[in-house]
C-alpha cells in the first residue's frame, strides 16, 4: 500500500444522508432552481414555458421536462452569442470564461469552488497543507481551474504545472516533493517514466486524482506497481464535476450538486438501473443552470451505495458515446473530424478510425480503401489527421472492400476493464 492513501472521511454530512433525505432536498432544489431559470434565462423561459415548478413533486417529474443537448450547444451559442441564453447571470459577474472545442464557452461566476471539485479531491486524499501538482489546461478549457479552485478551497497550495514540458514537469516535482498529482491519467506515468530515466526521485507523489481521459487497466496496473492510489472523476466542461471515485474503488459516487438520469440515447426516456444509456445531469447552479443536459456519454447505475460510506447514488463509470465520439488522450474525436479527413483526400474510398493502446499509451489508426496507395499519400493522409484531430495518427491502406460497412466511423477497441 501507499505510504498515504485516500480516506473514506466524509467531505460533509450531504455524503451521508439518507436516500429519502437527499431526494426531497433534490426535489426541493430542482423546483427552486426551475422558477429561477425561467425568470432569468431566456433560453429556459421558453424551453420551460409548458414546466410548473409546483408541479415539480418528485425526481420522476425530470422525464416531463425536454432535453438540452451538449451538441446543441454551438448553434445556441452562435445564434445568441456568448452562452445561447442559457446562462442565468450576466457576463460582467463572472471571473472567467473558458473555450472547449466547437468553440462552446462556458462560463465561471465567483463562488467559491464553482465546479464543485474539493468533494472529488478530498475523497481522493487531498489534504489542508497539501501541494497538487495540476497538470490539466489552464488555457482556453476550465479543466485546470476546476482542479486548482477545489484544491483552494480545501486549503491545499497548488503548482499550475498545465500540459507538455515533460522535463520542466520533472524538476518542479522533484524540487517541490508534492504528494498529489492531478491531470489526465496517462501523463503522471510519462512523467514518471521520465524522471526513472534521468534517475530522479519522484516517490513523493503517493495519490492521484485523474479524469479527461479513461483509467484504464493497464495505467491502474503500473500506478499499483509503484503504490500510487489513483481517483478518477467524471466532469465536463459545462458542468464541472459529475462522480467521483473513493478509494473504495466500487464504481464513481454522483455528486451532491447535480442530478444524474440514465436514458435511451437520443429519447430522454430512463432506462432500468443496471442498463447502459446515454448520462443526463441536472446541475443545480444558479449562473448556468444547465436541465436535464444530455452529455453523450454513456453508463449504468451500480446498485446499493458505495462501501466507503457515502450514500450517494454511483454510476459504472464512462462507457463510451452515443455518437461514437471518443477520447484518445484526454481529448474528443468525432465522426465528423473523419468525415473531413476523407473530404480531403479523394483518393480514399472508405475509412475507419481505430482507436487502441500500445505500451500504456492510445493509439489511433486511420484504415482507408484506396485505389492507388502510396508513401506519398499516407504520408499526407496522416498531415491531415493531425491537422484535423489536433493528434497524431498511423494510416493504414487497406484492400478495397474490407472495411466493414456497419455505420462506425470510429471503433475503440481499447479494453476498459470496468474502468471510466
Amino acid at each position: 500500500m501507499a505510504l498515504r492513501t485516500a480516506a473514506d472521511a466524509a467531505f460533509d454530512r450531504l455524503e451521508r444522508r439518507s436516500t429519502d433525505e437527499r431526494d426531497i432536498a433534490l426535489v426541493t432544489a430542482l423546483a427552486r432552481l426551475i422558477a429561477h431559470a425561467k425568470q432569468a434565462s431566456s433560453y429556459y423561459r421558453d424551453k420551460l414555458a409548458d414546466i410548473v415548478p409546483l408541479d415539480i413533486h418528485d425526481l420522476d417529474s425530470l422525464a416531463r421536462i425536454p432535453v438540452t443537448r451538449k451538441t446543441d450547444l454551438k448553434t445556441l451559442q452562435d445564434g445568441q452569442p456568448p452562452f445561447g441564453g442559457l446562462e442565468a447571470t450576466p457576463i460582467s459577474r463572472l471571473v472567467r470564461v473558458f473555450a472547449s472545442p466547437g468553440p462552446v464557452f462556458e462560463p465561471e461566476a465567483g463562488r467559491p469552488d464553482y465546479w464543485r471539485y474539493a468533494r472529488a479531491l478530498w475523497a481522493t486524499g487531498l489534504r489542508p497543507g497539501d501541494l497538487l501538482h495540476n497538470c490539466f489546461a489552464y488555457h482556453f478549457t476550465p479543466a485546470g481551474a476546476m482542479m486548482e479552485t477545489g484544491a483552494l478551497a480545501l486549503g491545499a497550495a497548488v503548482f499550475p504545472a498545465g500540459t507538455g514540458q515533460t522535463e520542466l514537469q520533472v524538476q518542479a516535482a522533484a524540487a517541490l516533493r508534492p504528494v498529489v498529482y492531478s491531470g489526465t491519467p496517462d501523463f503522471l506515468r510519462t512523467i514518471l517514466e521520465h524522471a526513472d530515466g534521468e534517475g530522479v526521485d519522484l516517490s513523493s507523489i503517493q495519490i492521484a486524482h485523474v479524469t479527461g481521459g479513461a483509467l484504464l487497466p493497464d495505467a491502474r496496473a503500473f500506478y499499483a506497481q509503484r503504490d500510487i492510489d489513483v481517483m478518477q472523476s467524471y466532469a465536463t466542461a459545462e458542468i464541472g464535476l459529475i462522480a467521483y471515485e473513493s478509494a473504495a474503488h466500487e464504481g464513481l459516487i454522483t455528486d451532491e450538486g447535480v442530478i444524474v438520469e440514465i436514458v435511451e440515447p437520443g429519447t430522454g426516456a430512463p432506462v432500468a438501473d443496471g442498463e447502459t444509456g446515454e448520462v443526463l445531469v441536472t446541475v443545480l447552479n444558479p449562473d448556468y443552470p444547465l436541465i436535464r443536459f444530455a452529455t453523450g456519454d454513456l453508463s449504468a447505475i451500480l446498485p446499493g451505495a458505495s462501501p466507503c460510506g457515502r450514500t450517494n447514488r454511483r454510476i459504472k463509470g464512462w462507457m463510451g458515446r452515443a455518437d461514437q465520439t471518443t477520447k484518445v488522450k484526454g481529448m474528443f474525436v468525432h465522426p465528423h473530424q473523419v468525415a473531413e479527413i476523407v473530404r480531403r483526400h479523394p483518393e480514399i474510398g472508405h475509412a475507419r478510425l481505430l482507436v487502441s493502446r500500445e505500451r500504456g499509451a492510445d493509439i489511433m489508426t486511420l484504415k482507408i480503401e484506396a485505389a492507388q496507395a502510396n508513401d506519398d499519400l499516407a504520408r499526407a493522409i496522416e498531415a491531415s489527421v493531425q491537422t484535423v484531430t489536433r493528434l497524431k495518427g498511423r494510416v493504414e491502406i487497406a484492400p478495397a472492400g474490407s472495411l466493414p460497412r456497419d455505420g462506425k466511423a470510429i471503433e475503440d477497441v481499447r479494453d476498459y476493464g470496468g474502468a471510466s
